[in-house]
Formats: structure tokens, C-alpha cells, sequence
């Protein structure tokens, strides 16, 4: 097949770096630009993160010499590339406004970024879990005017070692959910080694993680408008989520507790887990995980540093599975933040809507 030229907005921080370790070699897509802020551009890519290179495998050599862009240079990126993957760190209304820009040229927008998720025409994808999400693109592009033109957003990193373990779960009716996260620093862009204020100590906080975990989870599982001009957000079942910051390099762990209409059984839970079967894998998409899913039954696991590089790091790993006293039944969930939470997310969105016909080459 002809592989999809693909660009990297914000190529030159963590997420950023992760994108280019995958999509080095990645048999779809092939990256023809690289662009960050001002400060880097016109630097071999090798030269603008020299010091701060921060993946465990070296600088793809296909990429290290690509001069990198300024982001800002929308016409001279868009030249070059079908699609983008935006990983850039702006405030909220100038990555709208620059995702916006980039689709009204007429290239397909992937973002990391939470600033178009709350737009009711943008899809806010987990690929085995709303695929048909999808099918809001066409009533996007018409609101922007464009004929190739979008923007999808992958969730945020929190919700996506939970919400996909609950969601073959949802026909039992989902009445409400706790969850606890306890988040790696890679989160917050940073290491163990440049966050010395994480040294052997918790911070209870995460600025805006919170309200996230409570919302997104409601669009992912909300329904198309009749039209399919816009994604409904559902209204049940309530969710209440507390987010804390772990010194752990990677891989985010929740714990979770979950109340039904209609109590499940130990084993209906684990035949749920163990027998979901989602799009991605059955169209073999290059980043999907087979299983997704995997349950873990010693006592004490799932781990982040046994079990976040599960499925090349996109699977999500499930244990502790007992019932609860005040809930109906609690469980661990894991999986690993910049892969499956971003940088991999993105990606596997990114093929699932080149799949669909939604990615387009540009003439």
C-alpha cells in the first residue's frame, strides 16, 4: 500500500519523542516532517533534542537528520503531510485554534491534546471501544469547510487503563464507579531523574485529571445524534475519581470499584475480559494489541514494571478481581501512559481511520 506521509507537532518533547520511535519503520505511515517551536526549528532533529532525548532506544536514523519546522509555519508543514500527530504544549485556546488551522488545510489532525474533546462533533477515540464515533467526521468537516480535513483526539491517559476493562461490563448497567489513579511521571512529561520533588514521595494532586476522569469516560460511552452530526454524551453512571502522581517512570495503575443493576458473576466478569473481541484486532491493524484485554491471576499483579510493556505496551492488564463491600465488585487495571494512553493511542487511531477511508492522501 502507499504509506501516508505523517508530520509530528510538538516532535521534540516526550510524547513527541515516543511518536517518532513508532513511527520509525511503522509499514502505513512514513514521517516526512518534524516541527516544534521556534527555538528548534531548522535543526537536524538529532541536534534539537540532543540532552534531552528521552526513550530507551536511540534516535531512528531515518530521522535524526530531518530538519525540524517551526509548528507555527502551518502552510510549509501541511505541504508536506497527510495527516499530523499533535503533541504540542500550548495553552487550551492555541491548540484549538492551531488543530483547527491545520484541518482547514486540509490534513488529518490526531491529537494528544484535551483542547477539542469537548467538541460534540470531534470524536474522542479508544479504537476498540467506539470505533462508529467515527461517523461525526463528515458533519466536523462540514463546520470547518473542508473536504479532507478533521480532527480526532485520543481521551485522556487516566481513564484508559479502566474504562476499557468496564466497558464489556455495561450491559450488567453500570450504576457507579470509583476509581483511583496513580500516575506515572512521564504523565507530566518528566523522568525520576529531572523531578527531584518526586523522589520517595506522593503528590496527591493532578491539576484538571480529576474532572477528566469523570467526564470523558460519559463521551466515549455517550451515542451519535440522530443526524450524526454529534457525539451525546451519556448521563449515568457517576463517577468518582481521585488522581495521585507516583514516583514510577511509566505505566498508570488504578483501582477501581464498580456498583450494577444486575450483579455480575465471578466468572461472567472473566468470561467478559477474556472473550472480548473488538475491531482493531479483527482488522489487524499494525498497533492492536491481541489480546487487548489480559487478566492476571496472582495476587500481586498487574505491576508497571512487569506488566506496562503488555502488547508492545497497548494491552491492558486487569487483576485482584474480588468483590467489594460497599460496591459490587473492585479490580486493578494498568497500562502504560505513553504508549497506550499516547503516543501508541494515537497511532492506532490514526490506522483504524485510515482503515475507515476517513485519513486521506492528499493529491
Amino acid at each position: 500500500m502507499k504509506r501516508y506521509r505523517a508530520g509530528i507537532l510538538g516532535a521534540t518533547g516526550m510524547v513527541g519523542q515516543r511518536l517518532v520511535t513508532l513511527l520509525a519503520g511503522h509499514p502505513w505511515f512514513e514521517v516526512t516532517a518534524l516541527a516544534a517551536s521556534a527555538q528548534s526549528a531548522g535543526q537536524p532533529y538529532r541536534q534539537a533534542v540532543a540532552g534531552r532525548w528521552q526513550m530507551p532506544d536511540p534516535i531512528p536514523p531515518a530521522v535524526g537528520d530531518i530538519n525540524v519546522m517551526d509548528a507555527m509555519d502551518l502552510q510549509a508543514v501541511a505541504q508536506e503531510a497527510d495527516l499530523v500527530f499533535c503533541a504540542v504544549s500550548l495553552d487550551k485556546a492555541s491548540t484549538r485554534a492551531l488543530e483547527e488551522a491545520y484541518a482547514r488545510l486540509e490534513v488529518a489532525v490526531i491529537s494528544n491534546n484535551s483542547a477539542c474533546r469537548g467538541i460534540r462533533d470531534v470524536p474522542m477515540l479508544i479504537p476498540e471501544i467506539n470505533p462508529e464515533h467515527a461517523r461525526v467526521i463528515p458533519a466536523q468537516r462540514k463546520r470547518l469547510g473542508t473536504q479532507r480535513g478533521f480532527i480526532a483526539v485520543k481521551p485522556n491517559c487516566s481513564i484508559q487503563s479502566y474504562v476499557p476493562a468496564l466497558t464489556p461490563l455495561r450491559d450488567f448497567g453500570i450504576r457507579a464507579i470509583t476509581a483511583c489513579t496513580y500516575q506515572a511521571v512521564s504523565g507530566a512529561g518528566k523522568t525520576l531523574d529531572n523531578w527531584p520533588q518526586m523522589q520517595g514521595n506522593i503528590i496527591p494532586y493532578i491539576a484538571g485529571e480529576e474532572e477528566k476522569s469523570e467526564q470523558e469516560p460519559l463521551k466515549i460511552w455517550g451515542s451519535l445524534s440522530p443526524d450524526a452530526d454529534a457525539i451525546l454524551p451519556g448521563k449515568h453512571p457517576v463517577i468518582s475519581a481521585q488522581c495521585v502522581r507516583v514516583p514510577v517512570s511509566d505505566g498508570h495503575l488504578a483501582a477501581v470499584s464498580v456498583k450494577f443493576d444486575k450483579k455480575p458473576t465471578r466468572e461472567e466478569i472473566l468470561a467478559r475480559w477474556r472473550n472480548n473481541e473488538t475491531l482493531p484486532q479483527k482488522l489487524q491493524l499494525p498497533s492492536a494489541p491481541v489480546p487487548f484485554l489480559r487478566y492476571l491471576s496472582q495476587e500481586d499483579r498487574p505491576q508497571p514494571l512487569l506488566d506496562r510493556e503488555a502488547g508492545n505496551g497497548m494491552a491492558v492488564v486487569i487483576g485482584r478481581l474480588r468483590e467489594d463491600p460497599v460496591m459490587d465488585w473492585r479490580f486493578i487495571c494498568l497500562s502504560h501512559n505513553t504508549l497506550r494512553g499516547a503516543a501508541g493511542g494515537s497511532v492506532l487511531t490514526a490506522e483504524l481511520l485510515c482503515a475507515q477511508g476517513y485519513i486521506l492522501h492528499r493529491e
